[in-house]
């Protein structure tokens, strides 16, 4: 699944590498190298740090994007499942 949402963002013009969805999909999967990277090493305390700082510029994005635009925003935490959907 992740190929092929990585294959949707190639598919766009060269342009689109700024755009936000573009750079949380890039964080997104270095945050997913990084986790993969840190169960077999869970004292490699630099990599922690990296990852917390990814982490953040993240969260900084996706907070920028649901306050600019909510449906791009829900889009694309549905493409990259990142978080739970509340079922009422």
């Amino acid at each position: 699944m992740i190929k092929n949402t990585f294959i949707l963002f190639q598919e766009k013009k060269e342009e689109s590498r700024g755009s936000v969805e573009f750079q949380v999909f890039s964080f997104t999967n270095k945050i997913r190298r990084l986790t993969s990277h840190l169960e077999l090493h869970r004292k490699d305390y630099l990599s922690q740090r990296g990852l917390r700082k990814i982490l953040g510029k993240r969260q900084r994005l996706l907070a920028y994007l649901s306050k600019k635009n909510r449906v791009r925003y829900k889009d694309l935490i549905n493409q990259l499942n990142i978080r739970e959907l509340k079922t009422r």
